[in-house]
């Protein structure tokens, strides 16, 4: 036995190191041992927990490091999608988006993207510093960008479909002991790289963040998020919102910067605007627990809509408010026409808020981004026009969001979140469909053989339970 036992040591020595589920092909040095062992990576429930610490380098690293993998997949996914919907390589699009998209990182932002890159090659996955932004603003290139000049590229290309969301935020008499509650769930095509990272991060300057994100991400992509200085936050996409600036700053790089550094709602949403783009033009629902007062922000390009208060609500359902916006910056159509998703959405979020002010809590959160009401049909129906929708169920899809039967896409996730909850770094997610409605793959694409193309990149999404995460979690 102690024969097997040296052996055993002598090969753990000349192999590659073997750190928290991940391999790498060359010894890694003292001062990347070190950075990794203030990290860590675990998982529960359907999500990966991920903590990283340190300067940009060393957290990047250990983001690149622990998740290497899981990136490799993600990137594999989107640019599989990108080719089906193009019929261009992932690689041209990494070119365009390096010209325009990778100057315009703040140095903080870039040099921890070099650590993912660095990270990823000592666990032995190749990338390079374009395709990791790329990544990170794929909604903004894809989304944004491609429409502009796809008539000249690529005319019959298929429309790039944005994430759409259900959100609120309330305080003072809405909320059972008056303090803020927030709640959110992401609304996309089943098919795209999964947002199943609770990524809590302890840089070396400005606020501690505990974020949904994805394997990759610097920023959330979701977005739903607190910080140490006592900020919560959301987003609900415009939906058909057409103006986009390529000289700009990107979102993403915006968002993380704001959400990093901000320590009140003010200086948060001067920060997003700041080099604003219109990529990935979103109406955010903001809220500071060191004084319970709540803001919406509705960030266009040209025109910007913002409210803040301390007693109400404001929701979200992918419509914008600021009349500006809605007339000048999107293709929305009539915002009186039930039969969108949107709107059926922002009429039954207006009933819950009706209905229960004085009561919302975490559990009415739950509740409400889990609803299948449907205030077109003024009945139960999971499908399209639901908060927590299912668009693989709806025969009809007549909505503008999609405009095709079954398609295989809907809320992926729910999140909540009170004051005292954000107090202490913590919040509820649920991954899978926010009311626990498993998806299975293989029998889906069984039965709508349409879809064949995503053989391979669609992925079973089983149900999972509410679950209670927190910045500072070990194993």
């Amino acid at each position: 036995m102690k024969k097997k036992a040296v052996i055993l040591l002598l090969l753990m020595l000349i192999s590659p190191v073997f750190i928290q589920g991940q391999t790498t092909g060359k010894q890694l040095t003292g001062e990347q041992k070190t950075w990794l062992s203030k990290a860590n990576r675990h998982e529960k429930n359907g999500w990966i927990y991920l903590h990283i610490e340190g300067t940009p380098r060393e957290r990047g690293f250990q983001h690149g490091y622990l998740m290497a993998k899981d990136i490799k997949e993600s990137i594999r996914v989107l640019s599989e999608v990108w080719y089906y919907q193009s019929a261009i390589n992932w690689q041209w699009l990494v070119e365009e988006a390096g010209k325009m998209f990778t100057p315009k990182v703040d140095p903080e932002n870039l040099e921890e993207i070099d650590g993912i890159v660095e990270g990823m090659k000592a666990a032995g996955v190749t990338t390079t510093r374009d395709e990791i932004v790329t990544f990170n603003g794929n909604a903004e290139i894809i989304g944004y960008w491609w429409p502009t000049v796809k008539d000249s590229i690529a005319p019959n290309s298929t429309t790039p479909i944005k994430e759409s969301c259900s959100s609120f935020i309330a305080t003072g008499s809405m909320t059972v002991d008056g303090d803020i509650v927030l709640g959110h769930n992401t609304m996309c095509p089943y098919y795209i790289p999964q947002h199943n990272i609770i990524l809590d991060i302890l840089p070396q300057k400005g606020n501690r963040i505990l974020m949904q994100s994805m394997a990759g991400y610097i920023h959330s992509g979701t977005d739903f998020f607190v910080t140490s200085a006592g900020l919560v936050g959301s987003e609900t996409t415009i939906a058909a919102f057409f103006p986009f600036d390529k000289n700009g700053i990107t979102e993403f790089s915006r968002m993380r910067h704001a959400t990093q550094y901000a320590s009140s709602i003010d200086e948060w949403c001067e920060m997003m605007k700041k080099g604003n783009n219109g990529g990935y033009a979103n109406a955010w629902l903001i809220g500071d627990t060191k004084t319970n007062e709540i803001a919406r922000l509705e960030l266009g390009l040209k025109y910007i809509g913002f409210e803040k208060k301390k007693d109400g609500y404001f929701v979200g359902s992918n419509v914008p408010e600021d009349l500006r916006i809605l007339r000048f910056e999107t293709k929305f159509g009539r915002e009186t026409n039930i039969k969108n998703n949107c709107i059926s959405r922002r009429v039954r979020w207006k009933q819950l808020m009706k209905e229960y002010k004085g009561q919302i809590d975490l559990e009415h959160a739950k509740m409400f981004e889990s609803d299948h009401f449907d205030t077109y049909l003024n009945k139960v129906n999971s499908g399209e026009r639901a908060l927590c929708p299912h668009f693989d169920l709806e025969s009809e899809g007549q909505t503008p969001f999609i405009g095709e039967p079954f398609f295989p896409g809907g809320a992926v996730d729910g999140k909540v979140v009170n004051s005292k909850m954000a107090k202490e770094m913590s919040f509820i997610a649920r991954w899978g469909n926010a009311c626990g409605t498993p998806f299975n793959a293989k029998a889906f694409l069984e039965k709508h053989p349409q879809y064949e193309w995503m053989t391979g990149v669609l992925k079973d999404r089983p149900t999972q339970p509410w679950t209670i995460f927190k910045a500072g979690e070990s194993k």
